[in-house]
């Protein structure tokens, strides 16, 4: 049976008319036209007073180490990670430089992610193949990203070790290859656990197919980033060129003498302003994390005042704060300068963009995408107007690799800082005892910094 169509549902010969009338009719808007298709919408739209007007200069600051550089690969929340956590290791030995290794976070990431993941596939087993859980389990089993709790996981349970004990390899720092071939065997491996399923291998037989398969991958992932050590001796000179000798260290040891963070002190708390999320109410999120009997993602949901003065408050106690947030939106990468106003888009291409905080969550417009950490803030009458961010993008971006964000970018497109417990007023730390609201996979807070 044939519908009849609304003659308004097609584009018609008039709406084209009018259309091509209102180009026409704005002199200017060919001037734009040009120059945006020589240059770049973002060329035209930069506001050059802007980036001018955004000094790197801070009231107040915490010195870190050296800007480190990701590269290739999505390893963000783990180079924020163990930026936080060098800052103690200098200032406890003495160290004017200092880099822990990414690659040891990455090994282990890794592999935990392929047990995580299988073993969610022995979860889903009853679950339709081209259902929406079992597809999303399958779209990204092995990428690069993560977050908070579990960069925690990591470190709990295999330490920290100096850059040089476990170097950056060709896949660590262009990591595409290797997680394409691992993503395609772990697809495989959940292919042959569901038909041995429905074969009728039972649970015990399953996990020991499963503990081969982990094997295998062991195997491939040192062939891509080389083997973790279980000991290492660690060797330095401080400041004063006095030299220093630890041998045998466990990872572990090396993170309990050297960094010594109580881990379980630090708390993610988050702004997502949808209806389905109220504020003092905590959430975790299905099927998100990386290792099987870790501590789970866990966020507290605060109005965006809160959210600024728990960072702000970290930073002027003289602590780096990790933060998540949607790094693309209104930011120019050669500068290193965030602000909301640092793009008129409106005035180049003639369309108003206005939607709030929520509805580009709700819409799909928004999202965290990446992870950096703050080391200084400006503070004027008790309130930041500018907040300095180290990134993990090499020295060759922003002011030799340091960022800068105003207070409306931090508004508009920050999601989540990660601060002690401590610095939380006390209601919103009684709120933290809750039993968490559990969100499905695919919402827009079960993203990965990457």
């Amino acid at each position: 049976m044939s519908v009849e169509l609304d003659q308004r549902a097609a584009i018609t010969a008039e709406l084209l008319t009018a259309c091509r009338d209102r180009f026409a009719a704005d002199p200017g808007q060919r001037t734009l036209a040009n120059a945006v298709r020589k240059n770049g919408v973002a060329a035209v739209a930069l506001n050059q007073d802007r980036v001018w007007s955004m000094q790197h200069t801070f009231s107040h600051m915490v010195k870190g180490g050296p800007i480190t550089n990701q590269k290739q690969s999505g390893r963000c929340w783990m180079f924020a990670g163990l930026n936080t956590l060098r800052i103690p290791v200098m200032q406890q030995l003495g160290l004017e430089e200092f880099e822990l290794s990414q690659a040891y976070q990455m090994f282990w990431d890794k592999f935990e992610k392929a047990n995580y993941f299988l073993e969610s596939i022995l979860e889903t087993l009853s679950e339709p193949l081209d259902g929406r859980l079992v597809a999303w389990l399958l779209a990204a089993p092995l990428n690069d990203g993560g977050q908070w709790d579990m960069f925690v996981n990591l470190v709990e349970k295999y330490g920290v070790v100096p850059k040089w004990v476990m170097p950056e390899w060709f896949h660590a720092s262009q990591s595409r290859g290797m997680n394409s071939l691992l993503t395609a065997k772990l697809r495989e491996d959940a292919a042959r656990l569901r038909s041995l399923n429905q074969q009728g291998t039972g649970l015990d037989g399953l996990r020991q197919e499963k503990e081969r398969m982990l094997s295998e991958f062991y195997v491939a992932l040192v062939t891509f980033l080389g083997e973790p050590p279980e000991r290492f001796d660690f060797e330095y000179r401080d400041k004063d060129d006095a030299f220093h000798r630890e041998e045998g260290l466990t990872p572990v040891e090396f993170f309990r003498r050297h960094v010594g963070m109580d881990l379980g002190d630090y708390v993610s708390v988050i702004n997502a302003p949808t209806a389905d999320k109220p504020y003092g109410r905590t959430f975790t999120v299905k099927y998100l994390g990386n290792v099987k009997g870790g501590r789970n993602v866990l966020y507290l949901n605060v109005e965006p005042e809160a959210l600024r003065q728990v960072a702000m408050a970290q930073l002027m106690d003289g602590e780096a704060v990790w933060f998540g947030c949607d790094v693309g939106k209104m930011q120019d990468r050669e500068s290193g300068i965030m602000a909301a106003d640092l793009y008129d888009y409106q005035s180049v291409v003639g369309m108003p963009l206005a939607m709030t905080k929520a509805e580009r969550l709700d819409y799909g417009e928004s999202l965290m995408t990446h992870a950096m950490v703050f080391t200084g803030v400006n503070v004027v009458d008790g309130r930041p107007n500018r907040w300095r961010v180290e990134n993990s993008w090499g020295t060759e971006n922003g002011q030799k690799g340091y960022f800068v964000m105003d207070d409306a970018w931090f508004d508009a497109y920050m999601y989540q800082v990660v601060v002690r417990r401590s610095h939380l007023p006390e209601e919103l730390q009684a709120a933290l005892s809750q039993n968490p609201i559990e969100l499905p996979p695919w919402d827009p807070m079960g993203s990965l910094a990457d």
